[in-house]
């Protein structure tokens, strides 16, 4: 059974739930893996999983309870476009509400019930516009219309009459609150921030519709406020004012209004749980670990609230009794587990919870709590049948020692039926952010290339969040030193474990992966048998020129001034190291990529090509950051396992 080292903690909260994980594990618990303790297991019926089949199975995400709790909105990419479908909750088939080729997510329902309000982007551009349809279906408005406007997470006043928006113009370096008029279409902005790297996003309007409780963000990530917003004036009060760098923010209101429900890293850079009273601006705490807890929904009568556990990349969740403080962890498999509904995973009545889970080898679904019988009930099947079939090895999280003494979780996946003689080949995948983290996550791309013998790692390098504040800030002014030497080392556990050719090794990943894919070809070239990059960086400094205004000065949150610090952008750049490249490389790219720009990916391309080295490339019309269509998912996994098969393993 995997992840041993977490059961003691599990037995503690499951006998003595008062202690609130007072007394949980954390990351400094993590013990070293024997890589040699590695095994491929034996399997007869293991296959390759066919591609059509993984990427045939459905997503389903942003799910929201009808007011009347007889019906779940939420998008899914069953007809192949994350368009927005609904269900009755009480079971049966889904219809589908509103069709389109484009994207369309964060629908949620007005308090009558009477309609729906998405956002909707253009082929990826993520210059999202509102949109809003009848609930039983019919014609769609466009409420917003603003091409070089970014409008996001909509949010309906208790009466009705406005809805509150995250607001950025194209060129805007920052998010600001924005309140739409239900009746006139008109867009007022409600907040007005006056430096370029905080942005605004809203929680919950106060019962009577006066307030907006919003988060007011630092771009890196490392400090964060929760705001009470007046909404007739515009006056802006923190609620949880602080010295030094300290991440506050609230996910829910109390039905009383007294009382928001909040995470915070105030424990000395480790996220946590607490309840923050309005008044008085004073917190009490719910949890107390090392691990990452976050902060989820009050209960609609305000007697039972929640939060989530993520525990080295397995997430679990919790539902607390208000009075007694008693916290109690849901019976749910093994993998992520979280609140799958917005404004409140709550239904109306408060007698369920709507969940989500996944895992490695379960394509994540909807699940329905019954909080009286304690019992959970799936509500979705996204998988195609043939997966039931089909067996997949679940992953396993690994530690390794890294260059200066870290230790560095990863997920890692190990085919079925290998043999230990130092003759398979592997994949290293480093994950996008980089303030972000490789979860137990279900992943049609790990599962194809997985199924088809390829050994897989994906590092939680330095840089990465859910292990602490000074870890996710050790790359500072470092990227692509430090961390990629943590991925250098992840090639070192592979060949340790006895399994891994060290001549069949590569490199895939997309966004800050990509970055990683080309700096490690680059800065490490003798490692790397074959690359494929998705979106990737190669030039900070032409990044400050062409990617979306927000994410410039989240570049500069990491790397520093480009102007004073520029050496410091030279020595992150792949171009820096891009002539020393040996490993084939192939570069996936969407056309309309707001992050990442195309100019990135054609700059690769050439360079690559005048040193006369193996390279190819696929633009993708349409597609921003990632691949929303499901023929360019499937186009774009049979690229990279063809390319991997051919430098990797010699087909031709």
């Amino acid at each position: 059974m995997k992840h041993l080292r977490l059961i003691a903690a599990v037995l503690l909260v499951l006998l003595f739930p008062t202690l609130l994980l007072a007394q949980s594990t954390g990351p400094d618990d993590r013990q070293i893996t024997n890589p040699q303790s590695i095994i491929s297991a034996s399997n007869s019926k293991a296959r390759p999983v066919p591609i059509d089949d993984l990427y045939f199975t459905r997503s389903v995400s942003n799910a929201s309870w009808s007011p009347d709790g007889k019906e779940i909105l939420f998008t899914t990419n069953m007809a192949g476009r994350p368009n927005l479908w609904k269900i009755s909750s009480a079971g049966g088939w889904p219809i589908q509400l509103v069709q389109s080729d484009e994207r369309q997510y964060a629908g949620t329902w007005s308090p009558d019930g009477k309609w729906i309000v998405y956002q909707q982007d253009t082929g990826g551009n993520e210059l999202w516009d509102i949109f809003a349809v009848p609930s039983d279906g019919g014609e769609v408005v466009n409420l917003t219309a603003t091409p070089d406007v970014r409008e996001e997470s909509p949010r309906w006043s208790p009466d009705g009459k406005t809805i509150a928006l995250n607001y950025k113009p194209k060129e805007g370096t920052v998010y600001d609150l924005a309140l739409l008029g239900w009746a006139t279409h008109q867009v007022r902005k409600l907040t007005h921030e006056e430096t370029p790297n905080h942005s605004w996003s809203s929680v919950a309007w106060s019962s009577d519709g006066k307030t907006l409780y919003a988060n007011r963000v630092e771009v890196s990530f490392t400090d964060a406020d929760v705001y009470a917003v007046d909404v007739a004036s515009g006056k802006t009060t923190n609620l949880t004012p602080h010295e030094g760098k300290v991440v506050n923010f609230a996910s829910s209101l109390s039905p009383d209004g007294k009382t928001l429900l909040i995470t915070s890293n105030g424990k000395g850079g480790y996220q946590n749980v607490a309840l923050l009273d309005i008044a008085t601006r004073k917190s009490t705490w719910v949890t107390d670990t090392k691990w990452e807890a976050s902060s989820g929904d009050f209960s609609p009568s305000g007697d039972s609230f929640t939060y989530r556990l993520n525990a080295d990349g397995l997430t679990e969740v919790y539902l607390v009794n208000a009075a007694t403080m008693r916290a109690e962890k849901l019976s749910l498999q093994e993998g992520l587990n979280d609140f799958a509904a917005h404004p409140n995973s709550f239904s109306p009545s408060g007698n369920r919870l709507l969940l989500s889970h996944e895992s490695s080898v379960q394509p994540g679904d909807f699940w329905v709590y019954d909080i009286a019988s304690r019992s959970a009930n799936r509500f979705t099947h996204t998988a195609i049948a043939s997966l039931n079939s089909a067996p997949m090895p679940e992953s396993q999280i690994v530690h390794y020692k890294t260059f200066d003494g870290k230790t560095i979780s990863a997920l890692m996946w190990v085919p079925f039926n290998l043999k230990r003689d130092g003759s398979n080949p592997a994949l290293v995948l480093p994950h996008g952010g980089p303030t972000g983290q490789v979860l137990d996550y279900w992943s049609p791309r790990v599962a194809a290339l997985v199924s088809r013998g390829y050994i897989c790692i994906a590092p939680n390098v330095r840089g990465s969040t859910g292990y602490g504040m000074d870890f996710q800030r050790a790359n500072y002014q470092d990227l692509g030193g430090g961390d990629l030497q943590d991925e250098v080392y992840a090639t070192k556990f592979l060949q340790a474990t006895g399994y891994v050719d060290p001549r069949k090794i590569g490199i895939t990943g997309g966004s800050y992966g990509g970055f990683m894919t080309l700096m490690a070809i680059g800065k490490t070239p003798d490692i790397w048998a074959a690359g494929v990059e998705l979106f990737g960086i190669i030039d900070w400094m032409t990044m400050l020129q062409h990617s979306d205004p927000e994410l410039q000065q989240y570049e500069k949150s990491l790397l520093g001034d480009p102007v004073k610090d520029k050496k410091m952008y030279d020595a992150a750049s792949p171009i820096s190291f891009i002539h020393n490249v040996k490993a084939p490389l192939l570069v996936l790219q969407g056309d309309n990529d707001p992050r990442v720009p195309k100019e990135e990916a054609v700059q690769v391309v050439d360079l690559l090509k005048n040193d006369g080295k193996i390279v190819d490339a696929h633009y993708y019309a349409n597609e921003g950051h990632g691949f929303a269509k499901r023929e360019n998912q499937i186009d774009a996994i049979h690229r990279t396992v063809d390319w991997f098969d051919r430098y990797l393993k010699g087909a031709q």
